[in-house]
């Protein structure tokens, strides 16, 4: 087991230095491509008509690749993935390849599943945009909150050292009670909570026809309201000085939230993003389809050749190869990055 970890680490720094990737940690899963909110700053929800799904022999051909590439961890994002009738059947074929699975969930179908979940997860990570009434609002699901709650109650009671974190999008609507978020946290069992920005500017999120303006300013911070930000920030940092593993995210990380927004005033240039996503992890969408990571085009589909193989062409290579994130106009406004170094391990 020793030899493998340390050859599946030299195969990491092979990745890094040659763009052939030879190691591949993370993937992330869309197993449906439908959500059960209705979030003001995601229009997922609004091709729900338009339902596509992955399937078992999906994720069977794409164990070839998984285990020839050294996977450790599937996130299982969406889309809401619960929505896929055979979502737990993917993760026993995959936890069976000793290959941790996470799920990103809305929370609305933890209760039901529980006991499900408890054995066929290894952590969750939810949405948490707000108090009861806050995160009712911003997901535009009467209740939505409530069954929140009594889904992480649930699987507490059952395992109360099962791990399950929140992720926080912030932004126009909620930046304001920001403190009021990390002690809800708190008060639904919460291991943790993690922020970010808002992406306003791609067409991820089934964005084809990117954002107007004045859409996007439904969402980003305004300009006469950044100094105000600036102070919460400050204070939420002071808030975690007492239990600084709570939030994911370091002061630095965190004050890049505003540094974000400010930005798109000219104020100061797009935060700092040290991020190797396109050569530790790769996206499957709900149809097959490939991408680097969650913002840049496509590269490939599962379903006409398999995921090695795509991100091993010529093309892929060459756009890791070329890939400039100082200059590269995804990359400089992108929200949510990733770096994991050779020798991260996720299980």
């Amino acid at each position: 087991m020793l030899h493998q970890s340390i050859y599946h680490t030299f195969k990491r720094y092979r990745t890094l230095s040659t763009g052939v990737v030879t190691a591949l940690p993370l993937v992330i899963l869309m197993p449906h491509s439908a959500c059960n909110c209705r979030c003001v700053m995601c229009d997922i929800w609004k091709d729900n008509k338009n339902l596509k799904q992955l399937n078992e022999k999906d994720i069977i051909d794409l164990l070839i690749s998984l285990k020839r590439l050294g996977t450790q961890q599937v996130l299982m994002s969406g889309g809401e993935a619960l929505l896929n009738p055979n979502f737990f059947r993917f993760c026993e074929i995959l936890q069976k390849q000793n290959i941790k699975v996470s799920l990103l969930s809305t929370g609305l179908s933890l209760k039901k599943n529980v006991a499900q979940l408890v054995n066929g997860v290894n952590d969750i990570i939810v949405s948490l945009d707000g108090n009861e009434e806050l995160h009712n609002a911003i997901r535009n699901i009467p209740d939505v909150f409530q069954k929140l709650k009594e889904g992480v109650q649930h699987i507490k009671n059952i395992d109360s050292n099962f791990r399950i974190t929140a992720r926080t999008v912030i932004h126009r609507l909620n930046f304001r009670h920001w403190p009021s978020i990390i002690n809800t946290a708190k008060e639904l069992g919460l291991d943790q909570i993690s922020f970010l920005p808002a992406d306003v500017s791609s067409h991820a999120f089934n964005r084809e026809v990117l954002w107007s303006d004045q859409r996007q300013h439904e969402i980003l911070v305004h300009e006469n309201e950044l100094e105000e930000l600036k102070k919460i920030t400050e204070h939420v940092i002071e808030m975690n000085a007492a239990n600084p593993y709570f939030i994911a995210e370091s002061p630095e990380k965190l004050r890049k939230i505003h540094s974000y927004y400010a930005a798109f005033y000219g104020l100061n240039p797009f935060p700092y993003k040290k991020c190797n996503a396109p050569w530790v992890s790769a996206v499957v969408e709900a149809d097959g389809t490939v991408r680097p990571c969650f913002f840049h085009p496509p590269i490939g589909n599962i379903r006409e050749q398999s995921l090695d193989s795509i991100l091993n062409s010529k093309e892929s290579i060459r756009f890791r190869k070329e890939l400039d994130m100082d200059r590269d106009s995804i990359c400089i406004k992108c929200v949510c990055y990733l770096n994991l170094s050779p020798g991260t391990k996720l299980n």
